[in-house]
């Protein structure tokens, strides 16, 4: 990812080579806000932490890329909360987009032990929204409800299972979603399955974020493919996520923006 990252970095711009007053607006007010405190935030920080102490093991059910960092199927709770979990500054991040968008119906593609999950619930709550997240792993699943009565999470539903067998069939029963966090399988196949089958229940302000976009050249491949796609109007490479919108009202554009 070091050459990924340089080549980011050559290319990245900030809100000064913005002409769209969409994506200015976007930009300077959600994704470079500046860092307010947030009460919302304190317990899920608190959790976070003494997640990352714990010692309890657990045995993984992996059906995407799996961990760079420790690939064993016996893991403890500590070891992925410190290495699997998106940095807090992403969970504000979604959080700070959904309550741009005001978006209800979520879908989130990777529970893991819900961290980034209870930032997604806790955006909605404003607007009666819902989170209908995925796990493929029992055990994992299992800690993630545990966390979410930890926080008092209610409005948030789990399913359990693999992915390619448990989506499509979740996607045609929701209304139509708002905002879609791509977080499961890092390969380029599924990845791109996952894409085209959430796109069949999308509308005009629907927002996707996909996670780790250059974490290997199946995801940067990914990436371009997304960013073609016919559907796709404008798209935000902040070089760990990158942003898609559907806006017919807005022409087709790639940005890659500092973050």
């Amino acid at each position: 990812m070091i050459t990924a990252y340089l080549r980011y970095l050559s290319r990245a711009r900030d809100e000064h080579s913005l002409h769209s007053p969409f994506l200015f607006s976007l930009y300077t007010e959600v994704i470079r806000a500046k860092r307010a405190s947030n009460t919302v935030f304190t317990p899920i920080q608190a959790l976070r932490k003494e997640l990352r102490k714990s010692k309890q093991l657990i045995t993984i059910a992996d059906f995407g890329a799996g961990s760079k960092v420790n690939p064993s199927r016996q893991r403890t709770i500590g070891d992925i909360a410190r290495n699997s979990q998106k940095p807090a500054r992403f969970g504000r991040l979604l959080f700070r987009l959904i309550q741009r968008f005001q978006s209800k119906t979520i879908v989130d593609l990777g529970t893991s032990l819900g961290m980034t999950t209870a930032y997604l619930a806790e955006a909605t709550k404003s607007c009666n929204g819902h989170v209908l997240t995925f796990e493929g792993c029992p055990e994992t699943a299992a800690i993630a409800r545990q966390n979410f009565t930890h926080l008092g999470v209610q409005n948030v539903d789990i399913v359990v299972g693999n992915l390619d067998e448990t989506l499509a069939s979740a996607v045609v029963n929701l209304a139509p979603i708002d905002f879609v966090f791509f977080d499961a399988n890092h390969r380029y196949e599924p990845t791109v399955r996952y894409f085209e089958t959430c796109l069949t229940n999308i509308h005009n302000d629907t927002v996707f974020v996909f996670d780790d976009i250059h974490w290997s050249a199946e995801m940067e491949q990914a990436w371009a493919y997304i960013k073609a796609h016919s559907s796709v109007s404008v798209t935000v490479d902040l070089f760990w996520v990158g942003l898609v919108f559907f806006r017919q009202e807005q022409p087709k554009q790639d940005f890659v923006l500092q973050f």
